[in-house]
């Protein structure tokens, strides 16, 4: 093992750097780490998944699919509505870009 590994140092946004485009590369991230909170929040409250979902205003399967991080099945605008009804607080930051 002689050959030295290259690393590159990320940009912060991993959809970034795996070649999304800028804008697309935002809406993940934002949309992924919605996703993880409401996750979290479900693992916390000891809900079923069906209990949740209902609570949520969801199904069970929609619900699921959440679950399993099912990106593109779901919008950035409904991901919010879902974290408000989880119980979460959901702030938007807008600052120039670096």
């Amino acid at each position: 093992m002689s050959e030295r590994l290259k690393t590159t140092r990320s940009s912060g946004n991993v959809f970034f750097d795996i070649g999304f485009a800028p804008d697309e590369a935002e809406s993940l991230r934002l949309r992924s780490n919605l996703m993880m909170r409401i996750e979290d929040q479900f693992k916390r409250s000891g809900a079923t998944q069906a209990a949740a979902a209902k609570a949520l205003g969801l199904t069970t399967p929609r619900f699921n699919a959440l679950l399993k991080g099912k990106i593109n099945l779901f919008s950035l605008d409904a991901l919010v509505n879902i974290a408000v009804r989880a119980g979460l607080h959901v702030e938007l930051r807008v600052k120039r870009a670096a």
